[in-house]
């Protein structure tokens, strides 16, 4: 490690500790020539694949779009900071995982989409609207049903003051 200040290659640790959260750590150093100290930090640096649009474009995984895909679909949802932090490590425990060169942006999205239906199925619609390219109310209504069908009796809670009715869509179809 070059000292920042005269620049000698000869630099001695004098102490180091891991971070709370174990993912850096800070080692305090010396300058042989000059006495001088500093402080370097050490991570892993893992590399994450590539993503493949569906232009057949290649870009870099860019952990900040995909928060900025979670921020979008959960704007003004009941969900903490914390959980949608936890959500966005865990596409990127995924992305690691997949041990892929490269990865296709719909598969990113499969997986984002996984994190939201556990978070908030409002969210998650939001995003599927989007990420599937939703052209009318029918796809809505489709993947609500989809949601609907696949979670039953884990529904999240119902709104202020509203009242829990279960829903009979065979029923509302026959009256049609």
């Amino acid at each position: 490690m070059h000292c920042p200040f005269c620049q000698n290659s000869d630099t001695r640790v004098i102490d180091s500790r891991v971070s709370e959260d174990g993912a850096t750590i800070r080692r305090r150093r010396e300058c042989e020539a000059c006495g001088e100290r500093f402080s370097t930090l050490e991570t892993v640096e893992l590399k994450l694949p590539m993503i493949i649009k569906s232009d057949g474009r290649r870009d870099q995984f860019d952990a900040r779009k995909l928060r900025q895909g979670f921020d979008r679909a959960l704007q003004k949802r009941p969900v903490s900071e914390e959980q949608i932090e936890a959500a966005v490590r865990a596409v990127v425990h995924q992305l690691r995982m997949s041990t892929e060169r490269e990865i296709a942006s719909r598969r990113v999205g499969e997986f984002v989409m996984a994190e939201l239906r556990k978070l908030d199925h409002v969210g998650y619609v939001r995003f599927a609207s989007v990420y599937r390219a939703f052209e009318d109310v029918a796809d809505f209504r489709e993947e609500l049903d989809r949601l609907e069908h696949d979670l039953p009796g884990e529904g999240q809670l119902p709104l202020l003051g509203a009242e829990i009715v279960p829903i009979d869509r065979h029923a509302e179809k026959k009256k049609r």
